[in-house]
């Protein structure tokens, strides 16, 4: 079923519970199932239907989820982009014939209640992998991928109808975009700030019963969790400090690892390791990467694949497993699955996934730069840190400041090197591209033909 069904089956049954709590604009299930319903009116209005691409770029939060629902009701596929990008950086995942762009709230449409078909395969969520910017990745999945696994959270959350869930991240995130979709197809309260709140985050959790968040963001929920009881956590893995400090303050946290192509893949509801999330199967398998394996995973959450036929870490084989090159200690059913990373040289900052030749796509433009190479450098909360190290020569070599404003201009947030350094010759392997593995090695042990940018 649609999320855009129950969400109208909510407002019949419950028409004054608040569903949308976003800045200016608070919704209840029965004004969030009116504005659906009228703008999904709209969107059939414009051909808009099965097999129709409707991209989203919206700033407000309810507006943003209007939008999706709508598509959804439509029988379309709803795709979450950044408000701020342009025409361009679309195109290159939207280049279809039926594509509909939303850049502005959509119009009420009266008419009829939105009748039509839906069934579980269709193509009816996209959304696009971290760092997926600098070359655009997009990533679709059938409607049954995401919806039918909302109830299983349902079970490993104790997250209910009577809950108030506060999602304090972007939409555009697959991570914050599942939180809250599942929130209304459970018909709980949705608190969507749209980006972290900082200061005011004491106050989105005096009121709120649980949080979906980053591991990097747990220890300042528990500074003062308010009301919160249960935390969900997606990313990178949990130290055992924070998850004492979680029981200490009263939090529940169940914690998961996945990707955006394979949804869900382990789960730890109790601080004693991984294990696979309902219906997943797990296997590592070993042999190309020393010690450790890949991790595979073969399920009914898997995305389909990726949108305009980019290329992307997912890879299948015959029989239904696929991986997207994470690497982890061998594994048997029954132990905790250990994971160590990736294996294709993608960077976990702080939930995000970061593919390193899309940032070094976009600064190899910058003037001054002969090449660049990005890594990741462990850090304490991160897990790690983007870190660029361009090719140049001193008396040439670009300002950071103009290294940074083109960072800014052509990556998001999770992308941009925090750190940066400058090397007159980049060490490269036979083919002649830059060996990145020895890069990071030689920076690891403080190269002093490595300087850093300041």
């Amino acid at each position: 079923m649609p999320v855009a069904r129950r969400v109208l089956s909510h407002a019949a049954e419950r028409p004054s519970r608040l569903a949308v709590r976003a800045p200016g604009n608070d919704l209840t299930y029965a004004e969030l199932a009116d504005r659906i319903g009228g703008a999904a009116r709209h969107l059939l209005g414009l051909g808009v239907g099965p097999g129709a691409l409707v991209s989203i770029g919206l700033a407000d939060p309810a507006d943003l989820l209007t939008a999706v629902l709508a598509a959804d009701l439509a029988g379309a596929t709803p795709l979450v982009g950044e408000h701020g990008w342009d025409r361009a950086r679309w195109a290159h995942v939207t280049s279809r014939p039926l594509t509909v762009h939303v850049d502005a709230p959509l119009p009420y449409a009266a008419g009829p209640p939105v009748t039509g078909r839906d069934r579980p395969d269709d193509l009816a969520w996209a959304c696009f992998s971290s760092g997926s910017t600098g070359r655009p990745r997009a990533v679709v999945r059938t409607r049954a991928s995401w919806t039918d696994s909302y109830a299983h959270l349902g079970d490993l959350t104790g997250i209910g109808p009577d809950d108030v869930v506060l999602v304090p991240g972007p939409l555009v995130s697959s991570l914050y975009a599942f939180a809250a979709l599942h929130t209304l197809a459970t018909g709980a309260t949705a608190v969507l700030p749209g980006r972290w709140p900082g200061r005011s985050l004491a106050a989105h959790l005096a009121g709120a019963s649980a949080v979906h968040v980053v591991p990097h963001r747990l220890p300042d929920v528990l500074a003062d969790p308010g009301g919160t009881r249960v935390a969900v956590v997606g990313g990178a893995a949990l130290d055992p400090g924070t998850r004492a400090a979680a029981r200490q303050a009263g939090v529940h946290v169940v914690s998961y690892y996945g990707a955006t192509e394979l949804s869900f893949v382990a789960v730890d509801v109790d601080g004693s390791g991984l294990r696979p999330f309902p219906g997943v199967q797990i296997e590592v398998r070993t042999g190309a990467h020393g010690p450790l394996g890949e991790v595979w995973a073969r399920s009914p959450w898997l995305a389909e694949g990726y949108l305009a036929g980019a290329a992307g870490p997912l890879r299948r084989d015959g029989d239904g497993w696929v991986t997207v090159g994470d690497l982890a200690e061998p594994y048997q059913e029954g132990q905790a699955l250990r994971l160590r990373g990736r294996g294709d040289g993608a960077i976990q900052t702080g939930g995000a996934t970061v593919v390193p030749e899309d940032v070094e796509e976009v600064l190899r433009k910058v003037p001054g730069v002969g090449d660049v190479v990005v890594v990741g450098l462990p850090h304490p909360s991160l897990g790690s840190v983007v870190t660029a190290i361009v090719e140049a020569e001193e008396a040439s070599a670009p300002p950071r400041a103009v290294l940074e404003a083109t960072a800014r201009g052509g990556l998001d947030a999770a992308q941009r090197p925090r750190r940066w350094f400058v090397v007159p010759s980049l060490p490269r392997n036979p083919t002649g591209k830059p060996a990145r593995a020895l890069v990071a090695a030689r920076l690891a042990d403080g190269d002093p033909g490595i300087r850093r940018l300041v």
